[in-house]
Order: C-alpha cells, then sequence, then structure tokens
C-alpha cells in the first residue's frame, strides 16, 4: 500500500480529465445531431433505427416529384448531349469541308474560262 500515498494526490486530476471526456464525447454528439438537423439527413437511433424525418404521406409526396423532376432533368441533359454532339461535328466537319469548297472555288474560274473560250455550234 505504498502507491496509494504517492497517486492520491492525482486522483483529483484523474477525474476532472474522465469527466471532460465524457463531456466532450456529449458534446460532439450533441452538435453532430444538430448538424444532421439543420441539413436534413436522418437521425438515426441506437440501433440505426431511422428517428427523424418520418416516413409521412407529405414525405412520400415530395420523393415522388423529387424523383420525376430529376428523370426530366436527366432526359433533358441527355437531349443537350445529343445536340451538343451534333454542333461539335458540325462546327468540326464544317471546317474540312469548308477547307475543299474553296480549293473547289478556286479551281471553277479556271473550268468556267475554258468553257467561255469553246466555240459553241
Amino acid at each position: 500500500m505504498e502507491v496509494l500515498p504517492q497517486v492520491l494526490p492525482y486522483i483529483g486530476w484523474v477525474i476532472a480529465g474522465a469527466v471532460a471526456v465524457s463531456l466532450g464525447g456529449i458534446l460532439a454528439s450533441v452538435h453532430n445531431t444538430r448538424l444532421k438537423i439543420k441539413n436534413g439527413y436522418p437521425i438515426e437511433g441506437m440501433w440505426g433505427q431511422s428517428l427523424k424525418p418520418g416516413t409521412d404521406a407529405e414525405t412520400k409526396e415530395r420523393v415522388k416529384l423529387l424523383t420525376q423532376e430529376n428523370a426530366q432533368l436527366r432526359a433533358e441533359i441527355g437531349a443537350l448531349q445529343d445536340r451538343l454532339v451534333n454542333v461539335e461535328r458540325i462546327v468540326t466537319d464544317s471546317g474540312y469541308r469548308l477547307g475543299h469548297e474553296i480549293e473547289r472555288l478556286r479551281e471553277e474560274p479556271a473550268l468556267v474560262a475554258t468553257k467561255h473560250d469553246k466555240p459553241t455550234n
């Protein structure tokens, strides 16, 4: 029992440390719950059951409407992607065609001049 007199002065600090750690954990849990409520995340019980928000008719209707809107937006994005592919094809392809068209027009005056030089019967 010689250790007890040496440890006794530190018992208060040990208890205070345990209380501080416990309070820190409690405050962290409360803060975490507040953030979940603030940002709309579901709150869970001790065994993972959902406590809030409940699944009432209003929530189900809201989820249904959001799901429909999400599907419409995805379809619209798909259509825009298709249009973008066509625009990219036109822009990149017309540059190639434009070069050939310019070359054809450069050669055309020579062809027109040779046609006008020929006598008609």
